[in-house]
């Protein structure tokens, strides 16, 4: 909520002492503030989730949960918005570190004069201001992003079936050069399709839109189809296209893959990304996809009896990606200096939904010998 005048601005005092809170609601009242009271950590992070104050002023001295950690629950609280938090002590400065370290904003020491105090509330309701002003214009700015794409792909679409509908007319309707520039047509356009999904995608992970189904499904299958669907693409450049499984325990492996717990549809999406990458990025010898199971990168409790990882290596004979390069390559917007390089948005989409699914992605790559990336993700979901 963004902060607008004085009157609608809602302050929390937080203070074991009776007294001490009812001399910082005079002063505060005085100006016109809005307050709250709390005289204890729980009641004050109750308040704070279900009244959203723009302003936290903060006991550090508190029996019970003191008011360091009241901050840095507030602040592990991702359903709040931004609140500033004022803590006051009358102790010395190894306690603003140490506040300041667990997520405040200011510090106040006692006793409180009033112009320094009210001061403080000033620039940390502007502060305030700011941040949700900020936010606002983010939110305004994505949604519109949304609409654009969305609004984008109608056109797209449509070009693109009137191409395939002059495509699949007679050879005799189309000379050679016209039949070539249609073929270049389609191909940019349907790029500029991928671009926009990928940027629409993007958009809905980031503003939390994106909601994972999560489902057991065979991940062979999905490998297979996501083999039929590109092969025609590494054919076309004269690649060799190989993919393989765990072959060390074969059994295990057929029990597991016939029931991974995750979303199919955005899994088929990180593997086409990457492997379509491959092939983009390959002039010649091949790519590979290597599928087989893995142990948890950290062990749960139970130790060996953990459920087993899914770890798919994606390999090409490329040109390699610079190690520079390779610190930023999943950010979003980050495009390499490869003269093919895209929009940067599929390796950052990839990414996220392996996060989502509570795994990993990583690069292992050396320029002039080729690139390897590496998705493991859990066969099993836990709840997160």
């Amino acid at each position: 909520m963004t902060v607008s005048d004085a009157d609608t601005t809602r302050i929390l005092i937080v203070d074991d002492s009776d007294d001490n809170i009812f001399l910082v609601e005079k002063i505060l009242k005085l100006e016109g503030y809005q307050t709250l009271a709390a005289t204890d950590g729980a009641d004050a992070i109750a308040i704070a989730q279900e009244k959203h104050p723009h302003l936290i002023l903060l006991d550090v001295m508190m029996p019970g949960m003191d008011g360091y950690e009241v901050t840095q629950q507030l602040r592990a609280d991702r359903s709040l918005p931004f609140i500033p938090i004022l803590l006051i002590s009358a102790h010395d400065r190894s306690n603003v570190v140490q506040g300041l370290d667990a997520g405040a904003d200011e510090f106040i020491r006692k006793p409180v004069e009033v112009d320094e105090l009210l001061a403080r509330v000033r620039s940390l309701l502007r502060l305030k201001r700011s941040i949700d002003d900020r936010e606002q214009m983010m939110r305004q700015r994505d949604d519109f992003v949304s609409r654009l794409t969305h609004d984008l792909r109608t056109p797209l679409i449509a070009a693109d079936r009137m191409m395939t509908l002059l495509q699949q007319s007679d050879e005799d309707d189309l000379s050679a050069d016209k039949r070539e520039m249609l073929d270049l047509m389609r191909d940019s356009n349907r790029n500029l399709m991928r671009m926009v999904d990928n940027l629409l995608e993007v958009y809905r992970h980031d503003a939390g839109q994106e909601v994972l189904a999560f489902a057991p499904f065979n991940f062979r299958d999905l490998v297979a189809t996501v083999e039929k669907e590109l092969q025609p693409l590494a054919t076309e450049k004269e690649l060799d296209f190989e993919v393989s499984c765990n072959e060390k325990d074969s059994d295990a492996y057929d029990r597991v893959t016939e029931n991974v717990v995750g979303d199919r549809h955005e899994l088929r999406r990180v593997l086409t990304n990457l492997i379509g990458n491959a092939i983009k990025f390959t002039d010649e010898g091949g790519i590979s996809l290597h599928v087989e199971l893995s142990p948890p990168p950290h062990l749960h409790s139970n130790g060996k009896n953990a459920p087993p990882w899914l770890e798919v290596t994606i390999a090409d004979t490329g040109a390699g990606i610079p190690a520079h390069e390779q610190q930023e390559l999943f950010a979003r917007f980050r495009q390499g200096q490869h003269k093919r390089a895209g929009s940067g948005l599929g390796l950052h989409l990839s990414h996220r939904i392996v996060q989502a699914h509570g795994g990993q992605i990583s690069v292992r790559s050396r320029v002039g010998e080729g690139s390897q990336f590496i998705v493991a993700i859990p066969t099993e979901q836990s709840d997160r």
